[in-house]
């Protein structure tokens, strides 16, 4: 079922950059304290609102109750519950950010009596409101209609909700306290720590306001409500360790792994193996790159591996015949040079003076193919194609030998030096001429990307078996006249350190090849 699960996300992954990846961890990384601190502003807020509305609802039960207590309100009247618009909830209005923070609630100041009807009605409530008193330790004080405490005397009607609860709208305002000492180390972090809640809600009776019940309490404390609601903060906490474990996965599935992939392939290549390596499709798009480009430098690698293993047994092949010639010359001499006529020295000393030549050609066609395979691209490079090849033509005329040009007007300068174009056609021509053609037809013409030139003779031509290893190095059918197969080879290495290309194409009489240049910048 993992290696379903597996699959199934290999081919859902997203293409993902490596910079999308690493910001995404990093800007989680940097958010954690910004969002430690919004977690806990808005737990605060929460539970300051919470506290409101438990102060809301004990001060509508206490309003509810006196309004009923009160000496001669009228009896209350049953309603029908189903009554439409009859619930109304009241909606939260302190918010810590947004709601003025006012001074601590001043002392009472001097009045005169209360009125006796609040008095009464505080009488009749006083053990009730000691009971809920002592559960919701919240302090609460019965005001007659001029704002004075039935409880004691003492005027309140200048704070600002209580006048509001005397114009018959119930307020909840936020004040300090004034005796507030942090008791906790890190009480510091909160900001509802040295605040109040004041709660005044007016008490109606036939339809006018006759008195308001003001209730006061602290809000839950931040760290004792954490610790309350430890279970919730938990899942949270994991919530976000398992996010964290999403991130690392996707580090380690888009960067760590991959590279670690590449790392033991590069390894394995650097010892001489080959390696196939697949393009994980987890993996950050440049990464992704980075394996096809991998997988292009090891098929690179191989090739050339192959082709020096190849070269390196074909020199071998052709320095073993002239030097064997040469051993075998120089054995005789030393053994039989004194039996021998000067005619039969002679001719062992040719053969010796022969083999010498062909190693000596051998040694720098190699060098030409050496410089040839290293070749570079030159920059700004602008030659003209017609001039050079006109001039390798003009240097092969010679015992009945013609070279016919057919130029277009108006070709375009080409990006590749004007001795390779000689060098080019000039391998050619020797070619044709060397297999018995009498002429040979050079057309240049303008292509789409630069210039194109078609060299045809009417020599005997390729065979299908021949012109399949006719590039190859060290391949040639005139061995026997001095032949070392390195031409061709050394012009297309040439052509393709420039951009170019040179092949052979099909042809009913002769051999015919094209070569394609690309134009100057």
């Amino acid at each position: 079922m993992i290696g379903a699960a597996k699959a199934f996300l290999k081919r859902r992954w997203p293409r993902l950059r490596l910079r999308v990846i690493l910001f995404a961890v990093l800007f989680f990384a940097a958010a954690m304290p910004g969002l430690s601190a919004i977690f806990l502003r808005v737990y605060e807020n929460t539970l300051v609102r919470q506290t409101e509305a438990e102060l809301v609802a004990q001060g509508a039960a206490i309003a509810a109750a006196a309004a009923v207590a009160w000496p001669g309100a009228p009896p209350p009247v049953v309603v029908d519950t189903r009554e439409e618009g009859r619930y109304a909830p009241e909606p939260s209005t302190i918010d810590l950010q947004a709601s003025p923070l006012l001074p601590e609630r001043p002392a009472p100041a001097p009045s005169g009596p209360p009125d006796a009807a609040a008095v009464q009605t505080a009488a009749r409530l006083e053990p009730m409101i000691d009971q809920t008193v002592r559960t919701t330790l919240a302090s609460v004080v019965l005001l007659d209609a001029r704002g004075v405490i039935a409880q004691g005397g003492g005027s309140l009607a200048d704070l600002a909700e209580v006048r509001s609860a005397l114009a018959g709208d119930p307020r909840t305002v936020l004040r300090r306290v004034g005796d507030y000492r942090p008791r906790y180390s890190l009480e510091w972090l909160s900001r509802a720590s040295g605040l109040r809640l004041h709660h005044a809600r007016p008490i109606e009776v036939g339809g006018r306001v006759v008195g308001v019940v003001l209730l006061s309490r602290s809000p839950r404390a931040l760290f004792r409500g954490i610790y309350e609601d430890r279970g919730k903060i938990a899942i949270g906490v994991v919530g976000i360790a398992a996010l964290l474990v999403v991130l690392a996965g996707l580090v380690s599935r888009g960067v760590t792994r991959p590279i670690e992939e590449l790392s033991a392939a590069s390894r394995q290549v650097a010892a001489g193996g080959v390696q196939t390596l697949e393009t994980p499709t987890t993996a950050a798009v440049e990464i992704q790159s980075l394996y096809e480009d991998f997988r292009a430098m090891s098929a690179a690698i191989e090739r050339r591996s192959a082709y020096l293993r190849d070269f390196a047994a074909s020199v071998s092949h052709e320095f073993k015949t002239p030097l064997a010639g040469i051993s075998g010359a120089v054995e005789l001499l030393q053994d039989h040079g004194e039996e021998m006529s000067p005619q039969e020295r002679s001719r062992f000393l040719g053969n010796i003076a022969a083999d010498s030549a062909r190693l000596s050609q051998l040694v720098t066609r190699l060098l030409d193919l050496a410089r040839a395979d290293m070749a570079r691209p030159e920059a700004g490079l602008s030659t003209d194609v017609a001039g050079a090849v006109q001039r390798a033509a003009d240097a092969m005329h010679a015992g009945g030998f013609r070279v016919a040009t057919q130029i277009q007007p108006g070709l375009p300068p080409v990006a590749v030096p004007a001795a390779t174009l000689e060098a080019v056609v000039g391998v050619l021509l020797q070619n044709s001429r060397q297999a018995g053609a009498k002429q040979v037809s050079l057309a240049l013409r303008t292509r789409a990307a630069g210039v194109l030139i078609e060299a045809a003779d009417d020599g005997p031509g390729v065979s299908a078996a021949d012109a399949a290893r006719l590039f190859e190095p060290f391949f040639t059918t005139r061995r026997a006249e001095g032949g070392t197969g390195l031409g061709l080879s050394i012009a297309r290495s040439l052509l393709a350190a420039n951009g170019g290309t040179i092949e052979l194409v099909a042809s009913e009489a002769g051999a015919r090849f094209v070569i394609t240049l690309p134009a100057a910048a």
